[in-house]
């Protein structure tokens, strides 16, 4: 089908941010149609049935219906789970088996709001798809590339987990509320009469509605009890105690280690082969660098050359300025200007330049 240039979908979640982006579209006369997605079934995924209020949730769908109705716009419930359990939830569950720590709004945001919705965009004739994330997209004319910077509003910028979003992706990507704040976008919803203006955001992981990720994973590896069982804490090459199964601890966790100790300890390491998780001291845990996998640059298409970026290594993480280069390999290899705490394999790596996001990817593990 011929895409047309005024036709854009809206990812509408349900909540307050997305409704107010399809809004402020229809305000500026683009064509609006909303796209709810349903992700997991909720029976299987436990935790909280029959009162969901997160993203994508039975409430979600509603909410966004009821939204597109009041702006006189159609909407569509799209089935993405079988999709969704593959790029998402097994992912989720692996790493976690991995020893690792996972990022799942990255992967879902790559595979499944923006590939499976391109798809549905092109089956729609929609040029563009549009999201209430507070971002920027940015195009550089010189170098022909596309690529993410932060939202105006700092306390909700979401560039980190936007990292892994292809060219083609972002060449077709709206971001109505980047120039906006949390608090301007409530004031808009009210404005408009939305019937989801003071609705409360979600911050849990969709599919574990009960943010009991532990609960989650025992409900769905069938042999997650017998791998769990008796693993041992080691400290300086000792054991000295045992834990409650690998895969409910990671880098830089304090508490619920269930052991006393005359200083504060720390996880240094798990290790899912032996069921061992290595425990150590709050020095333990500073690198001197790292390395990532699975690279995505977005403001340039590669750094052979070292360059100076501000780097976060988690959501919350401020940053900080880092020597980086991408290798022949793909990988990324970053050198911290001063030593970082607790590098966490699986988790994102994400490189700025000011509010310019210059790439990302996947930690393998501190240098």
């Amino acid at each position: 089908m011929k895409r047309n240039s005024k036709r854009v979908i809206v990812g509408m979640s349900g909540g307050v941010d997305s409704a107010v982006a399809a809004a402020l579209l229809v305000e500026q006369g683009y064509e609006v149609i909303g796209i709810t997605i349903k992700t997991y079934n909720y029976d299987d995924v436990g935790g909280n049935v029959g009162n969901e209020s997160s993203c994508c949730s039975l409430d979600g769908i509603n909410d966004a219906r009821r939204v597109c109705m009041m702006l006189d716009i159609p909407h569509y419930t799209v089935d993405f789970t079988d999709k969704f359990k593959a790029a998402v939830i097994d992912y989720f569950i692996d790493t976690y088996m991995s020893g690792q720590t996972p990022n799942p709004c990255v992967q879902c945001n790559r595979h499944i709001k923006w590939s499976e919705m391109l798809r549905k965009a092109d089956a729609l004739g929609a040029e563009y798809i549009a999201m209430g994330h507070y971002a920027y997209v940015r195009y550089n004319e010189a170098t022909s590339r596309y690529y993410i910077a932060r939202g105006t509003d700092t306390h909700k910028d979401q560039s980190y987990a936007l990292w892994a979003l292809r060219q083609e992706s972002l060449a077709r990507t709206m971001f109505p509320l980047a120039s906006l704040t949390k608090e301007q976008v409530r004031a808009e919803a009210a404005r408009l009469g939305l019937p989801i203006a003071a609705k409360q955001e979600s911050y849990e992981i969709c599919f574990v509605p009960d943010n009991n990720y532990r609960r989650f994973l025992r409900d769905t590896v069938s042999d997650f009890d017998q791998r769990m069982r008796g693993g041992k804490l080691v400290l300086d090459g000792a054991v000295i105690g045992e834990h409650q199964g690998f895969a409910y601890y990671t880098i830089g966790q304090r508490k619920g280690l269930g052991i006393s100790s005359p200083e504060p300890l720390y996880v240094l390491n798990v290790i899912p082969e032996t069921n061992t998780v290595v425990v150590g001291r709050d020095c333990d845990l500073l690198a001197e660098g790292l390395q990532a996998h699975s690279l995505n640059m977005m403001k340039y298409e590669h750094m052979h050359d070292e360059r100076i970026c501000t780097v976060k290594i988690r959501y919350k993480d401020e940053g900080e300025d880092a020597l980086c280069q991408t290798q022949n390999d793909g990988k990324l290899i970053v050198r911290f200007c001063k030593p970082r705490r607790a590098v966490t394999p699986g988790q994102s790596v994400v490189l700025y330049e000011g509010n310019d996001v210059v790439g990302g990817g996947i930690i393998a593990g501190a240098l």
